[in-house]
């Protein structure tokens, strides 16, 4: 179980099977506000009893990775916002699992972004997090 009760600090849970989201986030200079989280086959099931933002991956024709769906099956209740990667080529379907997670959890879709993200992309991720962390702290 990951809590850090005590501890301002909101969590940015990620799956990455490729690398890409891994490298998206380690990419930027993300504030200590936050801390990250790898998802993985090893923790899938483990409960997280703080707030998080997932980012994740999209597969095939827009598809919400298995183990992503496993994680909110037990995580759910803790997430408030969501930001997805996926691959231009994909058209309506890119980065189309945050849109799948944003709707079926009612929480909001930060943004979208290609594969590891532009430099753009990365800057917009920084103040999407500020933007999400303002909305999180009025409703706690």
């Amino acid at each position: 179980m990951l809590s850090l009760k005590g501890d301002d600090k909101v969590i940015i849970a990620y799956y990455s099977m490729t690398g890409n989201i891994r490298r998206f986030l380690n990419s930027m200079d993300i504030p200590d506000t936050y801390e990250l989280y790898q998802i993985t086959a090893a923790n899938v099931r483990e409960k997280i009893n703080e707030s998080f933002i997932l980012v994740t991956p999209t597969y095939g024709f827009g598809a919400v990775p298995d183990t992503v769906k496993e994680f909110l099956r037990v995580n759910s209740y803790n997430l408030f916002a969501v930001a997805s990667s996926g691959n231009r080529n994909w058209g309506q379907n890119f980065a189309r699992a945050g849109e799948y997670i944003s709707n079926d959890y009612s929480v909001p879709l930060l943004m979208k972004f290609e594969l590891h993200g532009t430099p753009d992309e990365r800057a917009q991720f920084v103040v999407e997090l500020e933007r999400a962390g303002e909305l999180h702290e009025s409703i706690r």
